[in-house]
């Protein structure tokens, strides 16, 4: 009888053998060659095949004609830990074509990695995603905000925090360095957090201590505690941010060639607009923000010492080529939702003071010592933007999290990024080929993350595949309405399941924990 089950089931294996097949599509595998027209197959979550497939031997069938097909975007920059939490379904990065996000950069990461992932696991994730572990968030958790170097000892206690958290599945060591309390770091302290994620595999992945006046010597860091580390070097959101310096972006892709041709293994990454999002304390100097919020608060109000932080506020927006803070716009602030969208140049004059830098600097500690905001900066230009898009090393990175529609005023890279640059500098401005730039989302970040099952179109690895119509990708966000899902990817499919389908998200949540090479491989990989 059992004989009989068995073998009178083959025919209809043989019949169907594949879950889903994506018919005449022309594929864009990711490398950077050519497309082709061919179908793709997939079964139990994984490419099975490409070429040219009956379609009667698919479950379901999805039609691609006149659409790319591609592998699902990377995107190497985020900042997820709070809104992967809240909104699982990730709709943002789902609807402009991201499947895997690494999060936890800039310094600032979970730091109890097994708690996080289990309760990704418990939640259902709809987007797959990887973290770093991040050096400002294991400083506080051993010295606090304290604007000093650490004792040997405390030394020891955060290199142990970092060999930690790459066992338990970080995929490298990130750094904001422009950022409290990391910014009150010296470079020794970092190397040697950077040589204990080294000796798990992982990636250096830096937002360096200045991307403005002092950017050469920033990058000269970064590369660096790569070369004492042995280690590979990711520069985040690779950008000229003050006026002063537009068009220098030759000079700074030059020290990455020369890094390269010295072996050193460096990459960079963007996001394709004009305009930097943070937060409102960056204009300050970092010394007045060391330790508590109530000591911050302290010497705001203290006159003498707030004189001293106006004074060198100023000098610093004037350096870089700024003479007003017209280019500073708040995107979220909490304690007065009034002022989402607005300048600062506007909030002074809201505020009824005098048009004058003076004064609106002192609108901006009122507005720390009120608890600050998140900020967006328009400080950059297009000319270094395009420029740094060409570079062959060159990665597309939102540098956004996961994003809860209609709240705030956000930076728009956070619905449009990837859309934007197929949309904006592949079709219209001809900047990239189409295969170049979905090379920049897909293969170049899974080899620089070691995502090895991921970023290429080939049999027996994961089924992560984007369906793009290459006459209709844009962007819909902007910075005065920027809660807007981009527009022309006819389906999303995430671990083999179709998770966006003709503008609508499924609701599927086959998202996995992607982990580092540190951690056993076996330990429960899958969200599900």
């Amino acid at each position: 009888m059992l004989f009989f089950l068995l073998f009178s089931s083959l025919p209809l294996f043989a019949q169907q053998p594949y879950d889903l097949l994506i018919k005449n599509g022309r594929i864009i595998d990711g490398s950077g060659n050519p497309w082709y027209d061919a179908d793709l197959a997939i079964a139990a979550g994984k490419i099975a095949a490409i070429g040219t497939i009956d379609e009667t031997k698919a479950k379901r069938v999805l039609d691609a004609t006149g659409h790319f097909v591609a592998p699902g975007f990377i995107d190497v920059h985020t900042h997820a830990e709070g809104g992967i939490r809240r909104i699982p379904t990730a709709d943002n990065f789902l609807f402009d074509g991201v499947t895997s996000i690494v999060t936890g950069n800039c310094g600032g990461s979970v730091t109890d990695l097994p708690a996080f992932f289990e309760e990704l696991r418990g939640k259902g994730i709809s987007i797959n995603v990887a973290t770093l572990i991040g050096h400002n968030s294991v400083r506080e958790a051993v010295m606090g905000r304290a604007q000093r170097d650490p004792t040997p000892e405390e030394q020891q206690a955060m290199e142990q925090l970092v060999e930690k958290g790459m066992r338990e599945g970080a995929v490298g060591f990130s750094t904001g360095l422009i950022y409290i309390p990391g910014t009150y770091s010296k470079t020794p302290e970092v190397e040697g957090m950077a040589r204990a994620a080294a000796k798990y595999g992982g990636i250096y992945a830096s937002h360096i201590r200045d991307e403005g006046l002092k950017v050469v010597d920033a990058i000269n860091e970064a590369l660096h505690i790569g070369r004492v580390a042995m280690m590979p070097v990711e520069i985040s959101h690779f950008k000229i941010s003050a006026q002063k310096l537009w068009g220098q972006s030759h000079r700074t892709i030059a020290m990455i060639d020369k890094a390269r041709n010295e072996g050193i293994d460096v990459n960079v990454d963007q996001y394709p607009y004009p305009a930097s999002s943070t937060n409102l304390g960056i204009l300050v100097p970092s010394w007045a923000l060391a330790d508590s919020f109530e000591a911050v608060k302290m010497r705001l109000q203290d006159p003498k010492i707030r004189r001293k932080i106006a004074a060198e506020t100023k000098q610093s927006i004037l350096k870089k080529g700024f003479k007003r803070l017209d280019y500073a716009y708040v995107a979220r602030c909490s304690w007065d939702s009034t002022l989402n969208g607005k300048n600062i140049s506007q909030i002074n004059k809201l505020w009824k003071r005098r048009g004058t830098l003076e004064h609106e600097v002192q609108t901006v500690l009122d507005m720390i010592e009120r608890g600050g905001a998140g900020m967006v900066y328009h400080s950059m230009s297009e000319k270094d933007i395009e420029r740094i898009m060409k570079y062959p090393y060159t990665m597309i990175a939102s540098d956004a999290g996961v994003i809860e529609f209609g709240s705030g005023v956000p930076h728009p890279r956070g619905y449009g990024t990837h859309a934007r640059v197929l949309g904006e500098y592949v079709r219209k401005k001809k900047l990239l080929t189409w295969e170049d730039a979905i090379r920049k989302m897909t293969s170049l970040p899974a080899q620089r993350f070691r995502l090895t099952d991921r970023g290429l179109l080939r049999p027996g690895l994961w089924a992560d595949v984007v369906v793009v119509d290459p006459e209709k990708v844009k962007d819909r966000a902007t910075f005065v309405q920027p809660h807007a899902y981009s527009e022309g990817f006819k389906y999303v499919v995430v671990n083999g399941e179709v998770t966006i389908e003709e503008g609508r998200h499924t609701g599927i949540r086959a998202g996995r924990i992607l982990l580092g090479p540190g951690a056993p491989q076996e330990s429960g990989t899958s969200s599900k």
